[in-house]
């Protein structure tokens, strides 16, 4: 893909990596979970979510998780000013939710 041309999830999702950018978000937040005076128990239950996931027991995936959740992770993200996090997540947003 040439520098000047943005992918298009509506025309083709070529040059688009959800599932490496949702992978790369998840382990951006759970460096943030890890510090128990950034957690609480929001957090802690979507850490469960996030295992359900891995197990397969959800049916879901991460993409999935981040859509339904992408007003919490922004605020969260606000709130521990990541601001490569901000991004990934609004790249997220634009090209894959």
């Amino acid at each position: 893909m040439q520098a000047q041309e943005k992918p298009d999830r509506y025309v083709s999702f070529k040059g688009i990596e959800c599932e490496k950018n949702t992978n790369q978000l998840i382990a951006m937040l759970r460096q943030h979970l890890t510090d128990p005076e950034k957690s609480n128990p929001f957090w802690e239950k979507f850490e469960q979510l996030l295992k359900d996931v891995e197990s397969g027991v959800s049916g879901k995936d991460y993409l999935f998780l981040i859509h339904s959740y992408i007003n919490n992770l922004e605020e969260f993200f606000e709130d521990v000013a990541d601001q490569e996090a901000l991004r990934l997540l609004k790249k997220i947003e634009v090209e894959c939710c």
